[in-house]
């Protein structure tokens, strides 16, 4: 039996094809059989039998199933053979041969002897030999034709049949070839399609527009590859037609039409898979390109309607009516603005609306959902037009109502100057008297078109537009209308009388001074308030109302020119209030164009192309917190001027509401220098050009940038004016505070300026505390510590510095000069050393120049003469620096006092039975006693450096030359014993308690660090002794007569044992605190070296004691230059949660 024929190709075995040793020649038989020939091949018996077979499989595969199943006819050519190889060809071929067989025909050799022998042989064995099929021995070419036609015979065999092995292998190689390629394309194609048809559409554009490029991409590759193999088989196509072509009475064989006929079909077949695939792709890609356009209307819908809300959620603020014409003017052109601004927005939506009929013609898969979408936006752009055209007739109503108010309120300023403006002699006469009063008629005339008629009428007629506001300020204006015409019929009144009857001349004699020094404007009852809500603001305004009638009637019934003088001023101040308004509002709105016309544009996507890589990401550098500065002028402080615009002389109150936010210009001129720097480097951009043009601005950025800085000193001098109009009225004070406060706020601004130019500090500058002083001085130093002749030559030679007095430290630091230009040629400050406030004292007053002061540290350890450029330079350093010291003390105090309290309440009762009989009593005592003390530190806190009473006596003191203040020092655990141990020059800190009272933390670091030593001082002696104290001149120690025990903390001079508990011994040199009396003459005290406490009778205290100062007593001295010294000692330390302190070879 046959085995299973495995389909081959001609690439598979293309190796054994060429051998040769059998091939399809193309010839047939005369009833069509396929003659499959195999030639002389010497070496047929050495082929394997997997080649063989593989051959004949393939080749009876070719012909067609109709021409197979005839059979086939081989044609065995051994002319040049051997018998044997006969013999074993034959068995081979009959046992190999796979298909069916109609006939064998052998050429046998030709030679005479083997031509015998295989006569004979065959004879004899032709059982052997006998297959399904005759077997005819041939002997020559001739005898083979007799069977075969010789058109069907290669040449070889004598025939005239075309026929070549290596073209028929090409061939065969091709079309088996394109043939795969065909059913691969079939193949992929259907894959393809099964892929399109089963993709789901995707929900945003951006996935539709990728999932449609790559469809594309794809199907523009299988197109190639159809194209490719068209080009293909119409390759193969030719070549087998080709002879035809040239030849036209070439007639091909029947293998040559066979191969013909097999790649037509399969062209055939490529082409009807590339129609189906082209009318499925259409289909397809209609699809994706409808649900790209849907998404793409999905997302243009989110877009507009979001844009829309945004556009009408603005237009909804547009509420506001105004408050004067200028105001609506105002807001009508931003109204024109935004207007104009939408345009757009509504645009885009009218032209999304109108894509429905588009979407409908084309038969859209989704037009359902969009038909409602168009409609929705054709709502909203019809709602935002008419609601524009709606609030612009609300303006422009309201824009009419002002004018009318403003005129009317215009005509009665000119009756009130008209009235102010006649001189009171000349209306004393007749002729005076009559010529004012044409003057008067004349003016009255003009009002028919000026002043309100019927309140009523404008309330009917307005009503739409009256809020209360509004409605308040129409009352106000017709009120004042009617003031006006009152004050005309009373001038009216009383000219008529003149004019009518002048018995005598009248000398006009002008009130004595002395009956106005108080305010024609203020009432006795009212009192200055310092609130800033609408309520007090209204009582405050209606109570000068009713003074201002009363001393207007006044003045009127004296008939003086006091009266004229207060209107011609009032005058004068309306017109400053209105300056200071309008420039107000020009200053909003230029603020406004710079965030909307540049800030702004610098996050617009449609500008970036201009924008220099350089320049992105550095508008917060740019503009500061400029748009911070807007909002506060555009929604407070313009709507709170605007509220005084009737009481000009009040509006000091509204600076005063708002000074705190004023602070935030010290930020932005902070930022002045690097803006400028930017601005210089970039000002030639072409964004900024670009800008320019469409703000139609002939000023360039720059000039808009400094608007803030010019601003906030322009309120300066608005405000002094106001003042010079405005003294003897009742907003006189709060304008002059008003005008103190932003003095100050220039000033910050100006020391901040100086301060963010100190270079070479490593701390934080903001951890100093508040900077109160900045200045440059000459300052010499005079230090203990050093060679001498190096403290000569400091004497001698002044250095030049500049100070920074911040509340806790003081900076000394030298002034560069810098080139540059604007903001970079200002000076730079090069940081040299500091000094702890904390560990401060000053004396006032240095012999020999009234402009030198001395600044000095660490007991005088460290002095520094500051000779400033003015006394009055002096004083104000001086006073400042006393007020910082003064606030230590007192903070340091109240603090050690504080904690002795708690500590005190906190300790058990006394351990005798005596002493726990009568806890009320001890309490009554030490209450007593703080109370006491407390009055103490706040008698302390009035003056710069007061004696102190030592013993409960008051010691007076005397007139000092050198008036010296304390230096506070904050200590931490040390031994005071150590010469080298002194309190670190620049330990500050941060901290929201008093100077650091939870201890000291993140010291800063100095350039003097070498000279420092890593101890604390202890400051349990006054270490700000003045310059007679420390030369000896005075002793401040306890006057005569017993030592008297208080609470508080002691250093022992002299060992004890004896305690009333055992375990409790106290060593000389220890620190101990007495923290209360009990009875029987014992203290309750406690040893702060070692932790432990014990009750001690006070005899024994004395002893151990001796001298030493309480930590919480103050020393007073007087020398004999009667300097007086304010000091403290160990409590500040104790009151910084220093819990235990040890101490030795402390002398009292």
């Amino acid at each position: 039996m046959h085995q299973d024929i495995i389909p081959l190709y001609a690439a598979d075995i293309q190796d054994q094809l060429k051998k040769q040793f059998a091939y399809l020649s193309g010839g047939r038989g005369g009833d069509g059989c396929p003659v499959i020939t195999f030639p002389d091949y010497p070496a047929f018996s050495e082929i394997p039998e997997k080649e063989f077979q593989n051959v004949l499989t393939y080749l009876t595969s070719i012909p067609s199933l109709r021409d197979a199943g005839i059979g086939f006819i081989l044609v065995i050519d051994r002319r040049q053979d051997k018998w044997t190889s006969v013999k074993a060809s034959i068995l081979r071929i009959a046992a190999s041969f796979p298909g069916n067989l109609q006939l064998v025909l052998v050429l046998r050799p030709t030679g005479f002897f083997h031509r015998a022998l295989s006569d004979i042989a065959f004879r004899i064995n032709k059982d052997e030999l006998r297959m399904k099929v005759p077997i005819i021995m041939l002997g020559s070419v001739s005898e083979l034709q007799g069977y075969i036609d010789k058109t069907q015979l290669t040449e070889d065999l004598g025939g005239t049949l075309d026929y070549c092995h290596n073209r028929w292998l090409s061939r065969r190689t091709a079309i088996e070839g394109f043939a795969q390629k065909v059913k691969q394309t079939a193949q992929i194609l259907q894959s393809f399609g099964t892929e399109l048809a089963e993709t789901e559409l995707p929900n945003d554009v951006q996935s539709t527009s990728s999932l449609l490029a790559t469809h594309t991409e794809k199907k523009d590759k299988m197109k190639e590859d159809i194209r490719v193999a068209v080009e293909q088989g119409d390759d193969i196509l030719g070549s087998i037609t080709k002879p035809v072509t040239e030849n036209p009475e070439y007639k091909l064989n029947q293998d040559q039409l066979d191969n013909q006929t097999t790649v037509e079909r399969l062209l055939a077949q490529l082409h009807e898979t590339e129609t189906a695939f082209d009318e499925f792709w259409i289909k397809h890609q209609q699809k994706l390109e409808q649900c790209l356009r849907l998404r793409n209307f999905e997302q243009n819908f989110r877009e507009v309607k979001a844009a829309l809300d945004i556009v009408s959620e603005r237009l909804s603020a547009f509420t506001d009516v105004g408050n004067s014409s200028s105001h609506v003017e105002h807001i009508l052109k931003d109204l024109a603005n935004f207007e104009e601004k939408s345009c757009e927005t509504v645009a885009k939506a009218r032209m999304l609306a109108s894509e429905r009929d588009a979407f409908i013609q084309s038969n859209h898969y989704a037009v359902d959902s969009i038909i409602p979408k168009c409609s929705e936006l054709h709502h909203l752009c019809d709602a935002f037009t008419s609601e524009t055209e709606r609030r612009r007739n609300h303006l422009n109503k309201s824009l009419e109502l002002h004018d009318l108010l403003e005129k009317s309120m215009k005509w009665c300023d000119e009756g009130i100057y008209l009235l102010a403006s006649q001189p009171v002699d000349k209306c004393q006469s007749q002729d005076g008297a009559e010529s004012a009063l044409q003057e008067i008629e004349k003016f009255l005339d003009t009002g028919a078109g000026n002043k309100i008629k019927e309140l009523n009428k404008i309330y009917r007629e307005y009503a739409h537009i009256l809020n209360e506001d509004l409605k308040e300020h129409v009352q106000k204006v017709f009120q004042k209308q009617e003031s006006m015409e009152e004050m005309f019929q009373k001038r009216q009144v009383s000219l008529k009388k003149l004019a009518a009857k002048q018995t005598r001349p009248v000398q006009p004699v002008a009130p004595r001074p002395e009956a106005f020094v108080k305010s024609p404007c203020s009432s006795p009852g009212l009192q200055r308030e310092y609130g800033s809500n609408s309520e007090s603001s209204a009582l405050r305004r209606a109570n000068y109302r009713k003074g201002k009638s009363e001393m207007t009637e006044l003045h009127q019934s004296r008939g003086g020119s006091t009266m004229d003088d207060e209107e011609n001023l009032a005058v004068l101040r309306q017109h400053v209030m209105n300056e200071l308004i309008e420039t107000e509002r020009a200053y909003v709105e230029e603020l406004l164009c710079v965030l909307e016309g540049y800030a702004a544009e610098m996050d617009n996507p449609l500008m970036a192309h201009l924008i220099s890589p350089e320049l992105q990401n550095k508008k917060d550098i740019l503009f500061g917190n400029m748009e911070e500065i807007y909002h506060f002028h555009n929604r407070i402080f313009l709507r709170e001027l605007e509220t005084y615009v009737e009481y000009p002389e009040l509006v000091g109150r509204c600076f005063l509401d708002q000074m705190e936010d004023f602070q935030i210009y010290e930020k932005y001129c902070q930022n002045k220098p690097r803006s400028e720097s930017l601005w210089r480097q970039f000002s030639d951009s072409v964004f900024f050009q670009e800008c320019q043009r469409k703000l139609d601005h002939k000023l360039s950025l720059d000039s808009y940038l400094l608007k803030p800085v010019q601003r906030i000193t322009k309120y300066q001098l608005l405000l002094k004016e106001m003042l010079k109009y405005s003294k003897n009225c009742e907003g006189a004070e709060d304008l002059q505070e008003a005008l103190t406060s932003i003095l100050g706020i220039l000033k910050a601004v100006n020391d901040s300026m100086h301060q963010i130019a100190i270079t070479g500090y490593d701390g934080n500058l903001n951890e100093l505390g508040k900077l109160l002083m900045q200045g440059s001085f000459n300052v010499w130093t005079d230090h203990k510590k050093g060679h001498t002749k190096v403290k000569d030559l400091a004497r001698f030679k002044p250095m030049q510095r500049h100070l920074f007095l911040h509340e806790k430290a003081v900076l000394f630091c030298k002034k560069r000069e810098e080139n540059g230009e604007g903001y970079e040629k200002a000076p730079s400050y090069s940081y040299k050393h500091s000094l702890n406030m904390a560990a401060v004292g000053i004396t006032e007053n240095v012999k020999g120049d009234a402009k030198k002061f001395e600044i000095w540290y660490n007991a005088r350890e460290e002095v520094y003469i500051i000779q400033a450029p003015t006394p009055e330079v002096k004083a104000t350093w001086v006073n400042e620096i006393r007020k910082v010291l003064t606030s230590q003390l007192q903070a340091c105090r109240e603090a050690s006092q504080h904690r002795t309290l708690e500590q005190t309440q906190s300790l058990p009762l006394p351990l005798p039975a005596s002493s726990c009989a009568s806890p009320s009593r001890n309490h009554i005592r030490n209450t007593k006693k703080m109370e006491e003390k407390k009055a103490d530190l706040e008698g302390c806190g009035s003056t710069v450096a007061p004696k102190y009473p030592e013993k409960g006596k008051e010691t007076p003191s005397s007139s000092a030359k050198s008036q010296t203040l304390p230096m506070i020092l904050l200590t931490g655990p040390a031994s005071p014993t150590s010469p080298d141990k002194k309190a670190k020059r620049h330990e500050v800190v941060s901290d929201p308690t008093p100077f650091g009272l939870r201890g000291w933390a993140k010291p800063s670091h100095s350039l003097d660090a070498s000279e420092e030593n890593d101890g604390w001082s202890s400051a349990e002696e006054p270490l700000n002794s003045s310059d007679a104290e420390e030369e000896g001149g005075g002793g401040g120690g306890v006057g005569g007569g017993e030592m008297k025990l208080t609470p508080g903390k002691y250093t022992v001079v002299t060992d004890y044992d004896k305690g009333v508990s055992e375990e409790f011994t106290v060593k000389s040199g220890e620190l101990v605190q007495l923290i209360r009396e009990g009875e029987d003459g014992l203290w309750f005290v406690k040893n702060l070296s070692t932790g432990r406490e014990g009750w001690i009778p006070a005899s024994n205290l004395l002893t151990l004691i001796g001298n030493s100062k309480s930590a919480q007593s103050l020393s007073s001295s007087e020398s004999g230059t009667a300097s007086s010294t304010l000091s403290t000692s160990s409590s500040c330390s104790e009151s910084c949660n220093v819990s235990s302190t040890s101490f030795s070879d402390i002398k009292g």
